[in-house]
């Protein structure tokens, strides 16, 4: 055997574990459909569940892993509705995440939900729905609830970020959303506090500073310590929204102390992969993501 005898398969064989199975993409496709219907037939008086909404967020995106927490819906309403809430005295927004939660809990009476700053959160036994109410903005994009500070619009343009996504993801063979999935992964495994969203910034651009961005898994022992050591150099930093590049976002750095203990475990795991050294880089990698990554490849 040659030297990383058992990278490409490893990362396959935990990719694999990562992605979304037929049943869960099937229960999450009609809980979003059913969260639409109802508040179609109210609002747009036509019962179809394909229709006036957008799902943006991890589903959105392609990033979502196993198991799935939750759905980001933007339901669209009329431009009547946002007309009246407009004219609204007090917080306007809150209002009307009330009454979208209202409607929602006339067809699911026995099911928790809540309104939570920009959306009405729907809690299903097996995922989350996370519904927000949008309207179509002028330009484009669209106009959604925000209830803090006595409450106001919020202009986002989550078909332009997916959008800015999935052209990356292609230009790089389709490593932004393999890397992403695996290091939410190792958010979700070690409970580090970095949002999902920073991540794909993050690893998109160290991709674009990598010589080996477009290579397959078998690269991606060193692509893992050059994104860990690229995030550690980012942290306390900010970056422009996506598909908008107008927002700034701040990264904070109350993750960074995990991201420089996970970067010293993979540098370990890439010495082992180097050297085959199968079940103790296994072992390693275990470390950061769990149980999704093999110990024994073959």
């Amino acid at each position: 055997m040659g030297n990383w005898s058992f990278v490409r398969k490893r990362f396959k064989a935990a990719l694999s574990n990562l992605a979304l199975t037929d049943t869960q993409l099937d229960d999450g496709h009609a809980k979003s459909c059913g969260i639409a219907t109802s508040l179609n037939r109210h609002y747009w008086h036509e019962a179809d569940g394909d229709i006036h909404k957008l799902i943006v967020g991890s589903w959105g995106k392609g990033t979502a892993i196993r198991p799935p927490t939750d759905i980001d819906q933007l339901c669209i309403l009329p431009t009547s509705v946002f007309d009246d809430y407009n004219l609204r005295r007090g917080n306007a927004q809150s209002q009307l995440l009330q009454e979208v939660k209202g409607v929602l809990g006339k067809t699911y009476s026995q099911t928790d939900m809540r309104g939570d700053g920009q959306v009405v959160v729907v809690s299903f036994n097996s995922i989350t729905i996370e519904v927000v109410p949008a309207f179509h903005a002028e330009g484009g994009g669209f106009l959604t609830c925000d209830t803090n500070n006595g409450g106001s619009w919020k202009h986002i343009f989550p078909e332009a970020e997916i959008g800015s996504l999935g052209m990356n993801d292609d230009f790089y063979n389709g490593n932004l959303r393999k890397l992403t999935k695996l290091l939410k992964r190792w958010k979700r495994e070690c409970n580090v506090p970095i949002k999902s969203f920073h991540i794909e910034q993050l690893v998109k651009e160290c991709l674009d500073l990598s010589a080996y961005s477009k290579q397959d898994e078998f690269w991606f022992d060193w692509l893992l310590r050059d994104v860990f050591s690229y995030m550690i150099g980012r942290a306390g930093q900010s970056f422009l929204m996506p598909g908008s590049n107008f927002e700034l976002i701040q990264l904070g750095d109350a993750w960074k102390s995990r991201a420089e203990t996970a970067h010293g475990r993979v540098i370990k795991a890439c010495e082992y992969e180097r050297d085959d050294m199968e079940v103790s880089a296994g072992l390693e990698w275990q470390k950061l993501f769990g149980s999704i990554i093999p110990t024994s490849v073959g």
